[in-house]
């Protein structure tokens, strides 16, 4: 079976693939054999966190395929109510991932709802130390990362929130490229009308799935996605949206979407 090209976007840490393997709800032996289905598969980007308490899972997955540390992107996330304890949740991560680095490390939730950029500040130290190849977020708006980037210089390179046609929003966008942050969305089938319209107008031109076109609007757009399964067979036919792209017109279509 030929490897599947997926596509990157530059970090400061390295390349990170622009369709990945998210296991939020994941649990016991479901996330093991899901992540080894995927790396089977071809999948190079593996999405963890902390709290989704599959991380023991996702790391003996690891272990089962004979790969290069260096062709596996992985992600976990630190829980906001670590805060204070980011240095020991990390080595802990990494003792239950069964590696000695993360390619991206992120702050789940802002701590209490704040920026908190003492949190960031550890986290900067673990990228200097090199535990972690890049660092960001999740779930911040852009005042909270210009809080960060004001008390430490340092903007992060990705933040994860909830992602989806219906939730295009081009200002959001552009503030977010501006900073030098790179978007990963989640959340895309969930937050998003499979039986709209446009989405199933543009699925039938090309033969394929509205998710299909949902996960390949993402990755035409730089965007990363990192849709969830433990099922052997969607998580190949994810894959399905590397064999197509859409057309300027047909992604300006699926935008105006955004907000409705």
């Amino acid at each position: 079976m030929t490897a599947p090209q997926i596509p990157t976007t530059t970090l400061p840490g390295g390349e990170m693939p622009l369709l990945g393997l998210g296991t939020w709800q994941a649990e016991g032996s479901d996330a093991e054999r899901a992540v080894v289905a995927a790396l089977e598969l071809g999948y190079t980007h593996i999405d963890t966190a902390t709290g989704y308490g599959n991380q023991a899972q996702v790391g003996r997955a690891l272990s089962l395929r004979d790969m290069d540390r260096d062709a596996v992107f992985l992600t976990t996330k630190l829980p906001p109510d670590h805060a204070g304890r980011e240095r020991q949740t990390l080595m802990e991560s990494l003792a239950e991932l069964g590696t000695d680095h993360l390619d991206l490390w992120l702050i789940h939730w802002p701590p209490n709802k704040q920026a908190t950029p003492a949190t960031w500040e550890q986290f900067i130290a673990a990228r200097d130390e090199g535990l972690v190849r890049s660092i960001g977020v999740s779930n911040y708006s852009i005042a909270q990362i210009d809080e960060l980037i004001a008390a430490t210089g340092e903007a992060p390179a990705v933040n994860q929130i909830p992602w989806s046609p219906t939730d295009w929003d081009a200002d959001l966008v552009a503030q977010h490229a501006e900073r030098g942050v790179k978007i990963e969305g989640y959340s895309a089938f969930k937050r998003s009308d499979l039986d709209d319209p446009v989405l199933t107008e543009v699925a039938e031109a090309h033969g394929v799935t509205t998710r299909h076109v949902v996960l390949r609007w993402h990755i035409d757009h730089g965007i990363v996605v990192i849709p969830k399964s433990t099922n052997p067979e969607r998580i190949a036919e994810n894959l399905r949206a590397l064999d197509f792209t859409l057309t300027a017109d047909e992604l300006a279509r699926i935008d105006a979407l955004g907000g409705r």
